[in-house]
């Protein structure tokens, strides 16, 4: 079954994307709705898999992780994709993980506290994942911004 979007509830995802703290009441007013719609509609967007819960935005330097890094990861055979990230999956410093095009098979990001625990997981975890053949490492100096991207109905 297909849920057909509209204009209110782009505006929704996008006001939650900048605000996910904001009251359905608040949302409802600043979109000339009532809270009850607001309500509806966040639980049909979720029910259909659009809206995936909220996230809280956290500072992870002020958290002691001061490691962010990149990983290309090159596989034996493109065939091996699932059964590596569901490996990958089991580490929990790798926190996003992508299927791609290009110069590798795989490209993760990875959080870590400091040099030595992207180091184990280099060397000691993704090492004893068969399938993988090498991996590139790039480690983040700055994160210049990261931000959601701009929804519309058009």
């Amino acid at each position: 079954m297909k849920f057909n979007l509209d204009k209110l509830d782009f505006q929704i995802i996008q006001e939650m994307m900048e605000n996910a703290e904001i009251s359905y009441a608040d949302l409802g007013k600043k979109l000339f709705v009532s809270g009850g719609t607001i309500h509806v509609r966040i639980k049909k967007l979720q029910e259909f898999g659009i809206v995936k819960g909220t996230k809280l935005n956290v500072d992870l330097k002020s958290l002691g992780y001061d490691v962010i890094a990149f990983i290309g990861i090159y596989l034996e055979k493109s065939s091996l994709y699932d059964s590596v990230a569901k490996e990958l999956r089991k580490i929990p410093q790798i926190v996003r993980l992508n299927y791609t095009t290009g110069n590798y098979s795989m490209f993760a990001e990875i959080v870590c506290k400091d040099i030595q625990q992207l180091r184990f997981v280099l060397h000691d975890e993704l090492q004893k994942i068969k399938g993988i053949e090498r991996t590139e490492t790039f480690i983040s100096l700055d994160e210049s911004f990261s931000r959601n991207v701009l929804v519309s109905s058009e």
